[in-house]
């Protein structure tokens, strides 16, 4: 298994996985995922035998602050680490960046607690109105 920028010829194996998943009308447009991409400084894929098995998508300075937007495994995939080495790849060594995101996801809790996010009093968000 590789941890690598996405490529554009996967682009649409990324979307597809999301929407396999059901994540909802924000990946259903292919246009909308691409411009997603555009604007965002790190997307990363998990590629086995030259499948995409998981993918990941933040926005970040590269100094002190990120955001992970998206994180997906293949259900075929989950527990074997991909998850993990997407996050561990996307936030790097520099352990003065500080790294947030959205647990919104029934069980995903405790699979951020092993890699060192916590609940957070200070965060706070204005969600979007979803269609």
């Amino acid at each position: 298994m590789q941890i690598r920028h996405i490529q554009p010829d996967e682009i649409e194996a990324a979307r597809l996985l999301m929407v396999d998943n059901n994540w909802g009308p924000r990946v259903q447009d292919s246009a909308v995922f691409r411009q997603l991409l555009a604007q965002s400084q790190l997307a990363l894929v998990a590629v086995e035998d030259g499948q995409v098995v998981g993918f990941l998508r933040a926005i970040t300075d590269g100094l002190f602050n990120g955001y992970m937007s998206m994180v997906i495994v293949a259900a075929s995939h989950r527990g074997s680490g991909i998850g993990s080495a997407l996050v561990r790849t996307a936030m790097g060594s520099d352990d003065r960046m500080t790294w947030v995101l959205r647990a919104g996801r029934d069980g995903v809790s405790a699979f951020y607690e092993k890699l060192g996010f916590r609940v957070s009093e200070v965060a706070m968000e204005r969600p979007g109105v979803r269609r």
